[in-house]
């Protein structure tokens, strides 16, 4: 039995295997193999901006129009690599600039030369846009379209096996070993297989200084015969990993006592001195410093600007020059994309502080703001709190969508006109057509406005709050929009980021605004509130009790589905009261009698509900229970409700009508 189990799962893993691709990625060959493929594919000799460029292109692209601006939206921030987990949504415009550096940069238009620099508040995707260039271009060398490869070194010819290959330890494009009065011939002759309207083929440097070395060492021992020499040459495909680190790095600010510019440029081997004799010797050389490694690929700065002042010094060449100096040896040239992210307050540091003009000159700001459109917000919660993720919970309908107009709203600027209020401006925004209102209205109030999305509330602190309402244990079963609101609202008093009263006043009146709106969606989906069935029967005795109590002793009572103090509720109380001819002149003393029967009842230790129940059941009679029926399982097939908030729903819209009774009267 066991062993007929394991069959299953290993005949499962076998299906999934493909050898024939991993003999394809694991390619070996002579240099001339090399220029074989080269010349029948210029495009694996492409730079490291080129390939990026391709990468995501290769995930395609759907373009569109909106309020008279054309826009692209590029699917590899869709996350295909790993179905949608790092999805990036409503980011469509800053995205575009980015791809559109990229492209100049992969033509050699000047940007290539740049540190690409996403700037914009905490947790607006600046570091899910760089994973999503790692692992985009990480797969993307292990497919065809995205080949590319290195080379090492067999001193000796007979040896066999891998350990008998001196890799090259910066992954070096082979074409860096074609002599230099050879290599202008060489690229026109690969650039003339490409179409008039591609980009370029170059010489992305000259070679490391290991395998300089080794070159210079083999050169002399064949007195300069350079067909001999690339004997000793294996080829070999390069597929890029950040695990392994090879062609993606990743560099974080740490204690500055704990990090030296080494950790970017590579390092002395002590060990090996002694075996070489010398410490300027390369093979006594550690080119293992992120810069090293990412060659080829691209690394990510982590808040690039609180790095040390000496990295960024660094990255000055590594920038422009496109090389860098390790320690002991000459400028070493690299090919990789360079990108930081980085957020407001440090950006401002950068701006105040002179002596990183020179930094500041080599930097393409592209800002990443918040979201300013509430359906692309509600993308971001809905991933992570949908059916799938979220057991034992049920999630009520428009729980996410208030949660994420209340986001947007903060990050929105008044409007400067009158006649349109922020929650008019937050609808346009979110394409809906109002009366009055055209396309070119709203492109008007984005102009005047260049700065919304790059201050308010944060996603993560929508994602925790909503978390918490769903863990709260007095929730239920079932978490509705109040409780979602109600935390959000009792996190801003201690919110780390919110450092200005009027600020905490201002996002508490836009909650206010959330909650109104909630009103009007919900009327619109429920005009009567009753509820049916033996429980809900005792629910609305429970309910007129302690309306009762409240209106006697003139106190609040607690709404259960928003968790508000509120007034007692009189059309509640009249609705039953009017069933058993009680008259309005006569109702209170009607209460009254009715809180000395339950006094009357505790004392003597009693808990009788018959004659209460009796009382509130008048109500509700057959007709009546068949519509409330069929009003339920509406809310519940058409809306999204379940049993419960289905039935809160409807007492909550019951309690709306009945204050708009009240201040009518």
């Amino acid at each position: 039995m066991g062993v007929a189990g394991a069959d299953v799962l290993l005949s499962l893993i076998k299906q999934k295997q493909d050898l024939q691709g991993y003999r394809e990625r694991h390619w070996t060959g002579t240099l001339a193999d090399y220029m074989e493929v080269v010349m029948a594919n210029p495009r694996v000799a492409r730079n490291a901006y080129q390939r990026l460029y391709d990468m995501i292109l290769s995930h395609g692209v759907t373009e569109y129009t909106r309020q008279h601006e054309r826009y692209a939206h590029y699917r590899l921030f869709d996350d295909p690599v790993d179905s949608g987990r790092d999805a990036v949504f409503g980011l469509d415009a800053p995205l575009m600039r980015l791809v559109h550096n990229i492209k100049s940069a992969a033509f050699g238009y000047g940007t290539e030369k740049r540190i690409l620099l996403l700037h914009g508040p905490v947790g607006s995707s600046k570091s899910t846009i760089a994973r999503l260039l790692k692992k985009g271009i990480e797969q993307y060398s292990g497919q065809h379209e995205g080949a590319l490869y290195t080379f090492g070194w067999k001193p000796d010819l007979g040896a066999i096996g891998h350990d008998s290959v001196q890799w090259c330890p910066m992954h070096e494009d082979p074409l860096h070993l074609i002599p230099l009065e050879s290599q202008e011939a060489v690229y026109a002759e690969i650039n003339r297989r490409l179409s008039p309207r591609d980009y370029r083929i170059v010489n992305t440097g000259s070679l490391c200084p290991f395998c300089r070395k080794t070159f210079q060492d083999f050169l002399t021992q064949y007195e300069g015969s350079w067909e001999k020499l690339i004997r000793h040459v294996v080829v070999k495909r390069l597929i890029l990993s950040e695990k392994d680190r090879v062609g993606i790095g990743t560099f974080q600010p740490k204690d500055e006592k704990n990090q030296d510019s080494t950790e970017l440029t590579g390092d002395l081997n002590y060990r090996k001195i002694a075996e070489y004799g010398s410490d300027s010797d390369p093979r006594a050389f550690n080119f293992d410093g992120e810069l090293n490694i990412a060659n080829r690929g691209i690394i990510e700065f982590i808040e690039i600007l609180k790095l040390d002042v000496a990295f960024l010094y660094d990255l000055l060449g590594a920038s422009q020059e496109h090389k860098i100096k390790p320690k002991k040896f000459p400028q070493t040239d690299i090919d990789e994309v360079i990108a930081g992210h980085t957020n407001e307050p440090e950006y401002r540091k950068l701006q105040n502080n002179e002596l990183m003009e020179a930094f500041r000159d080599r930097t393409v700001k592209i800002d990443i703001p918040y979201n300013t459109a509430w359906q692309d917000e509600v993308k971001i919660y809905a991933r992570d709190f949908n059916d799938r993720q979220i057991t034992g919970k049920h999630i009520a309908p428009h729980t996410i969508e208030m949660a994420a107009e209340w986001a947007v709203l903060t990050r929105l600027e008044e409007p400067k006109k009158a006649q349109i209020t922020l929650m008019q401006k937050l609808k346009l925004y979110g394409g809906k057509s109002l009366p009055g209102f055209t396309e070119d209205n709203v492109k008007e109030f984005r102009e005047e406005s260049p700065r919304e999305g790059m201050d308010g509330i944060s996603p993560r602190y929508i994602q925790d709050k909503i978390s918490n309402a769903i863990v709260r244990d007095d929730t239920g079963t079932c978490v509705n929009p109040f409780m979602v609101l109600n935390e959000l609202e009792s996190g801003l008093h201690h919110h780390s980021l919110i450092t200005r009263d009027e600020i905490r006043k201002r996002y508490r009146e836009l909650l206010s605004m959330v909650k109104q709106e909630y009103e009007d969606v919900v009327k619109n989906e429920v005009q009567k509130a009753i509820s049916a069935d033996e429980e809900a029967i005792a629910r609305l005795c429970g309910n007129y009790v302690d309306n009762i109590k409240a209106y006697t002793f003139r106190e609040k009572v607690r709404n259960k589905f928003t968790g508000q103090e509120d007034d007692p509720d009189e059309r509640l109380m009249r609705s039953i009261e009017e069933k058993i001819d009680i008259s309005e002149s006569r109702k209170d003393d009607f209460r009254r009698e009715i809180m000395n029967y339950i006094a009357a009842l505790a004392l003597e230790g009693k808990k009788d509900s018959i004659k209460l129940t009796s009382l509130v059941s008048s109500v509700i009679d057959k007709d009546t229970q068949e519509k409330i029926d069929i009003v339920k399982g509406r809310l519940i097939k058409n809306y999204g409700y379940c049993d419960v908030c289905s039935v809160d729903i409807l007492n909550y819209v019951a309690s709306i009508f009945a204050r708009g009774d009240s201040k009518q009267r």
